[in-house]
């Protein structure tokens, strides 16, 4: 599949790609599309950064094109996916698109959610959390969704959305047609794998454990005395955009509060926010109103900004994960980018299983300079012990977002 005409697609979603700039298919679109196109389940990963949306947006367009009276619901774990989401789909539908949609996300007015539903969408897209809701208000039924999305299953799980995810699958009908994404399959995504999917095509697009090659990872040893001033040594080095990750709302905004005093053009983002605060930063940063984002892993997954050159751990993450995640922030749709992760003595057991995650077959020995809390500056190569990746938490360590 060399290119999007070769699909057969409807010429209406051929025109909006094309005014998208969307050429060449990546792998993890050149894989889906087709099989999905066919009405057959698909279980996917792929590292992040390389189109999944599109991979299954344009099989839902399709879909929802060719069946006027059925309708698709996309499941994710952030209302900021979501939102994304449906912003894409939106535009691969175009302007002048009859295909009505609704966005069902937490944190946002009911009544105007109310009002999307009563013009019957064909296109819904929500968190589970709020989408449940509904259902219960019964101001939304699902007996003709005929498609289903759940993207970033591991993460819904891990968010705690099991429970609604089989209250919601309980209103679904039986005949239908679902594509699930998840970045690992760990026993839980398998079950909901076993009781969503029929016979899937399974796809996996490169590592899910790995970022991907253009991203230049690097450490620094500071200590934590030290970190503030190294953070804006690295913040000299570079120009463009900033995502810095912090562990906890506090520690976000406290940090968006010291950078501003020091005259960075400065915004945090976390879980603590109002849904249209959120929203308001989000989209200043995309617009480049300000040059850094402070965030928690609130904005690890699903935040989609092509220009974002740089992301720095200020603070490892909770879960070996969400590295990976945080990471794949910056060298989007095959660009070039940079991590920087500030590392203390103190972040030695979370920084070993960060590189047991990645590189499960090599050895692990401490970067020269974490055991004493000195200060150097490397590229990403640390030897590591063999052992078995695993999906667990840090040992002692909350999730705060």
């Amino acid at each position: 599949m060399e290119n999007f005409n070769s699909l057969g697609l409807h010429p209406s979603i051929l025109a909006s790609l094309e005014a998208m700039n969307f050429q060449v298919p990546t792998p993890i679109q050149q894989q889906t599309i087709p099989p999905a196109l066919q009405g057959l389940d698909v279980l996917g990963s792929a590292q992040t950064g390389t189109g999944k949306t599109a991979a299954y947006a344009i099989p839902v367009i399709s879909y929802l094109i060719n069946s006027p009276k059925s309708s698709a619901l996309i499941l994710t774990p952030t209302r900021e996916l979501a939102a994304q989401v449906h912003d894409a789909i939106r535009q691969m539908l175009g302007a002048q698109s009859p295909i009505k949609s609704a966005l069902l996300i937490g944190g946002e007015s009911l009544g105007f959610q109310f009002r999307q539903l009563k013009q019957r969408p064909q296109l819904l897209v929500g968190t589970p959390g709020r989408i449940f809701d509904h259902i219960q208000r019964r101001t939304l039924t699902l007996s003709n969704t005929g498609f289903l999305v759940l993207d970033e299953t591991d993460r819904m799980l891990d968010m705690g959305f099991a429970i609604q995810l089989e209250q919601i699958a309980e209103h679904l009908p039986e005949i239908r047609q679902t594509l699930m994404f998840s970045a690992t399959m760990a026993p839980g995504v398998s079950k909901v794998a076993e009781n969503y999917l029929k016979d899937p095509v399974r796809i996996s697009i490169g590592s899910t454990t790995n970022p991907v090659d253009k991203i230049k990872q690097e450490t620094v040893h500071t200590s934590e005395a030290d970190k503030y001033t190294v953070l804006l040594q690295q913040l000299e080095t570079f120009k463009g955009s900033c995502v810095i990750f912090v562990k906890t709302k506090f520690g976000a905004d406290k940090l968006a509060t010291r950078l501003h005093k020091d005259n960075f053009a400065v915004e945090a983002i976390h879980g603590g926010l109002r849904q249209n605060k959120r929203d308001r930063v989000i989209y200043d940063f995309r617009n480049m109103k300000h040059r850094i984002l402070v965030a928690t892993d609130l904005a690890a997954r699903g935040l989609d900004i092509p220009h974002i050159e740089c992301v720095i751990n200020f603070d490892l993450p909770q879960c070996p994960e969400d590295y990976i995640h945080r990471i794949g922030r910056t060298g989007r749709a095959g660009a070039e980018g940079r991590a920087i992760n500030l590392l203390t003595s103190q972040d030695q057991f979370k920084w070993r299983c960060i590189c047991r995650l990645m590189k499960p077959e090599e050895k692990y020995q401490a970067p020269r300079g974490m055991m004493g809390g000195g200060r150097s500056s490397q590229p990403y190569q640390h030897q590591r012990r063999p052992q078995q990746a695993t999906g667990r938490r840090f040992m002692g360590f909350g999730r705060s977002n």
